[in-house]
């Protein structure tokens, strides 16, 4: 299956299917990507995945990194700086980010600011990456005081979708990725939100009947989200369903606590919480879409973090404009508005129910 991106310059060719990885040279090649390819990668995916890559891109070096929220910061992007340096990248030089989320954001980062920009190619390897953070040219990397606040535009030229890759997976790095999937049912497509109610076991199985037709349409949303919104000034907010919330909570824990999905589960939590108290969705949705991260699986604890440090972490988020926070809630299960009046009252009363009490 091919997805278009129609956003930047040239915008992006998704590719999904299994065993698209082992031809990923010949899929570059197609694309005029330049010869010179540089894989970031991390040592836990090298460990996994790396002598699969280098049958498919030849003998090469990696550049690795740390995994994790924690590693995602300019130090750690400094080291490939310096590997790009001296093994000579230059304009013409393609950086192949292999890995999940994390890796992507930086490699991408990377690719985005070394020489002003050079060739990105995402092949990743996480649901979670699959799905949402490989697609749309977000790249970036953490603050201490915030997610992602240090970040460009960069439109990768080729996105590998190998739905095989994912079967060294853990089950919870796995549950991760599936509450981005329910992201996008909530948003988009009341269709996919039931398909994941129905079939949990199959999903966890990795049938490919259920799961890969999950990623495909996860990915023709987020595909048309960014082709009309590129660059967040409207539509693309919606994207941002359940991520005020949960990007706090990663915030406050600096990265420990939370698998980024985990936290935007409880975010979506909390935003379709706020929608009821406002009158905007009918209680009826908000506890099909609990009862549907609960039967998921666990999440990890949060009664024992700071209401007030959450919120001051809110108010440092990226999609606070002109002094308002743009916090997007569900209207129904498949729609979403975004409204920009939400109080701290609000959002106090919000975090108490969804069971914070420090």
């Amino acid at each position: 299956m091919r997805v278009d991106v129609l956003a930047g310059t040239h915008g992006s060719a998704i590719w999904i299917g299994n065993g698209i990885a082992d031809r990923l040279a010949s899929l570059l090649d197609e694309h005029g990507v330049g010869a010179r390819r540089f894989v970031v990668s991390s040592p836990v995916i090298w460990q996994f995945h790396g002598e699969r890559i280098q049958r498919a891109l030849g003998a090469i070096e990696p550049i690795l990194l740390p995994d994790g929220e924690r590693h995602k910061n300019l130090q750690v992007a400094s080291r490939a700086y310096e590997a790009l340096i001296r093994g000579g990248a230059d304009r013409g030089s393609a950086i192949v980010a292999v890995g999940g989320g994390v890796i992507g954001d930086s490699a991408g980062f990377i690719a985005a600011t070394y020489l002003r920009g050079i060739t990105l190619v995402q092949v990743p390897t996480t649901l979670l990456a699959q799905v949402d953070s490989s697609i749309g040219g977000k790249v970036g990397v953490n603050h201490t005081l915030g997610k992602n606040l240090i970040g460009a535009f960069h439109q990768p030229a080729v996105v590998a979708i190998d739905p095989l890759l994912l079967g060294t997976l853990p089950r919870r790095e796995f549950r991760s990725g599936l509450y981005e999937v329910v992201k996008y049912g909530m948003i988009a497509s009341r269709s996919l939100f039931d398909r994941i109610v129905a079939n949990p076991k199959a999903i966890f199985a990795r049938d490919p009947a259920v799961l890969t037709p999950a990623i495909v349409e996860s990915c023709r949303i987020k595909a048309d989200v960014v082709t009309k919104d590129e660059r967040e000034g409207g539509l693309r907010r919606i994207l941002n369903f359940g991520h005020t919330v949960g990007h706090a909570l990663e915030a406050v824990t600096r990265y420990r606590r939370f698998r980024h999905g985990e936290a935007i589960a409880y975010g979506m939590l909390a935003a379709a919480d706020l929608a009821v108290a406002r009158g905007a969705l009918a209680d009826s949705d908000r506890q099909a879409l609990a009862a549907l991260i609960t039967k998921l699986g666990p999440l990890p604890a949060i009664a024992d973090l700071s209401i007030a440090e959450v919120l001051e972490a809110v108010r440092r988020d990226k999609k606070v404009v002109n002094g308002r926070l743009h916090f997007v809630i569900a209207i129904a299960i498949g729609s979403t508005i975004t409204v920009d009046d939400v109080t701290e009252d609000e959002l106090r009363a919000v975090l108490q129910r969804l069971g914070m009490t420090a």
